[in-house]
Parts: C-alpha cells; structure tokens; sequence
C-alpha cells in the first residue's frame, strides 16, 4: 500500500464489500467465466476486536459493503487456534449481517516463509484457518510481496528477483491445500503494491508491480506446474498521493493503477497465457484502495499525533471513489474494488481514508459512496 510503514494495520485487510452488478458473470471461484461479479468492498478488521462485532458488521453494511477480508499474520510457530476465536466472532457477525467474510492470510518481511518448511507450515495455516471457517469463501494470499516490508530478501546477490521467485512456490503450495479444504473456495493471488524501485543497489528494495508479474509467470512456467496458482490477481492501487485522482494513468512508468487496466492485462497475458493459469482472462481485484480526507477541528480531538501527506476534502473522496468504482465497473475482468477502510484509523499516521471517522460517524462523502457502491 502507499505507506505500508505507517498503516498499523497489522489489523491488516478487512472489510470488503459485496454489491452485485447485474451483467458480470459468475460468482468468485467457481472458474466459470471471465466477467466475474462486481464487487465494492472494504478493507477493516475492527469486528474481530470489537465489543459488539455484530454493530461493526451493521455499520459496514449500511456504508454499502456486502463483503469482508479479515486478516491472519502467520509466523512460524502461530497456530490457527491462537488466531480463530477473533475470527469466529467476527466471521459469524458477517454472515448475520449478511456481508460475506474473506480472509487474506500473509506474513511480515522478518517471517518470510522462503524455505520448504516454512512454505509448508504457511500453506498449512492457510488451509486450517479456511476448514475452521466455511463461510469464507475467498482467501488472500500474499500481501505486498513485492516490497520489502512484507517480502525479504527482494533481490540476490546477482540482482536477480529472488522475491517472485520464492513467492510462486508458495502461492502454489497453498492453492493446493486451500482447494483440498474446499474445492469451491477462490484463491486470489499476491495483493501486489502499486509500485516498486527494482534497484537491488536501493537502501529500501522493492519491485514493481510490473516486473514481479513478468517474473512470477517465468518462475511459473519454469516450474512446469499443470495447475493453476491463483482463481484471481489482487492488486493495491493506491494513488502516489491522496491528490491523485484514479483516472491517472502511468503510460511512461511500471506503476499500475486503476485506469491502467488494459496494461494490466497485457501483463497477465504475456505471464500466463498458453499456460494451466489464466492470464489475459484472469479476474482482477483492486484489493485496496484509498484517499484520505482532511479530519474537522470538531472531530481532531478523535485522533492523536500529525498527518504526514497531504489529505483532500471530503467532496474529492467521495468523488474519487464514485470514479473509482465506475470505472472499475467497466473493465470485463475486474471482480472488485476494497476500500481502505470504513472507519478511519485513529492515528494520523496510518490512514483517514475510511468514509466514517474513528468514533464511526459517517463523513459527508458516506452518503454518496455508498449508493455508487449499491448501485
């Protein structure tokens, strides 16, 4: 994401949103068509901690979301047991509020599961959480992996992606031991950073978005896998600042967002396609995005420290997520796009690019947002 440093959000990925759009294909992970449902959602793990999950739940729902990703940070030696009983109550409040819960299991840069036994204890994870849990139908994994804070090493010694690399095996070892679970559930792919510096010599070593798909499918392709490693991509797309509207496009750099579609699937194709995994076809989830908004004098005293970018007002929130989901909704491939988050985050430091403050009221952009996202 645009500042992975600052987003305490080891809360990690959270609410997505489900609203159906009449005209798109099949629902998530039954593989059948290459025009999957339209999906708004959101990214906002607070019903896992939450006194009353279930009015978390209420609170996504009535914001327009219709689907939610709960987080689970592996590091070896976590048992799934340690991490379900927030899950289960956050899980259950989804289902009763009628959102439908997404999981999206991942790790820090410090437990980088490279080796086969830790590939395998992850996939493992992976795979009890989702038996633990039937009403998960999707399962994220990966989160950034193209950047260092959630991916080391990035580079090896000879400059070569050492990241792509060893996360192919892993994708593939744990779509492997997800559809054991349940044939049904949509594995999706990576949850990539928008961009990336592909400089082994940098001091924070990174990839883009661009090169560690084209080297994905290499290691794929070397791999001589028959099967598939991914039911759908997942990408962040956030804009370089929160000025940025999501009509920009990158036709001179390796960045992606929204309004790159047509590259993106360029890029899918020239990795996958004549391979057991889609490519060209593949179902694309914009899997966070988010503008942050300037917080009012009368609501400041809900937040604590300094903002470090240069927020927007209300009005371009909402009109940069009113866009952001329009044209999302045309591209043919695209399932869905995740906000970041519902309700703000309460340090300045992390984001303020919920449509609710950090006490849940809703910002003047709710309104608007939310018919864009029921529509």
């Amino acid at each position: 994401m645009l500042r992975p440093l600052l987003r305490l959000s080891l809360i990690g990925f959270v609410l997505l949103a489900l609203a159906g759009c009449g005209g798109k294909g099949s629902a998530p992970g039954d593989g059948a068509s290459t025009e999957p449902r339209f999906v708004v959602g959101a990214v906002e793990d607070s019903a896992k901690w939450a006194p009353d999950p279930g009015a978390s739940m209420r609170q996504a729902h009535d914001s327009g979301f219709r689907a939610i990703v709960l987080s689970a940070l592996w590091e070896p030696g976590t048992t799934p047991a340690t991490l379900l009983p927030p899950l289960r109550r956050a899980v259950d409040a989804a289902a009763a509020a009628g959102i439908h819960p997404v999981l999206a299991v991942y790790q820090l840069s410090s437990a980088t599961p490279t080796d086969p036994l830790a590939r395998s204890a992850f996939a493992a994870f992976a795979a009890a959480l989702a038996r633990s849990l039937p009403d998960v139908g999707s399962v994220i994994v990966g989160n950034e992996p193209n950047i260092n804070l959630f991916w080391q090493p990035q580079f090896g010694p000879d400059g070569s992606d050492a990241a792509a690399d060893r996360f192919e095996p892993l994708l593939a070892e744990t779509y492997d031991a997800l559809k054991a679970v349940r044939g049904e559930i949509e594995v999706v792919g990576a949850g990539l950073a928008p961009r990336g510096g592909d400089d082994p010599t940098a001091s924070r070593q990174t990839h883009s978005l661009t090169s560690f798909l084209r080297d994905l499918g290499r290691a794929y392709r070397e791999s001589g896998r028959a099967k598939p490693i991914m039911d759908a991509l997942s990408i962040h797309v956030y804009g370089e600042t929160p000025k940025i509207p999501p009509s920009f496009t990158h036709p001179h750099s390796t960045s992606i967002g929204i309004a790159d579609y047509r590259t993106l699937v360029h890029l899918l194709g020239a990795a996958f396609d004549g391979t057991a995994q889609r490519g060209s076809k593949l179902p694309i989830l914009y899997g966070e995005y988010g503008v942050e908004t300037t917080i009012p004098a009368r609501k400041a005293g809900l937040y604590t420290g300094s903002e470090v970018v240069r927020t927007v007002d209300e009005a371009t929130q909402a009109r940069y997520y009113i866009d952001a989901i329009r044209l999302a909704r045309r591209q043919p491939t695209v399932e869905g796009l995740y906000l970041f988050h519902v309700v703000d985050e309460q340090p300045l430091t992390g984001l303020q690019s919920g449509t609710r403050y950090a006490d849940g009221t809703p910002k003047s952009s709710e309104a608007a947002v939310r018919a864009a996202a029921e529509r």
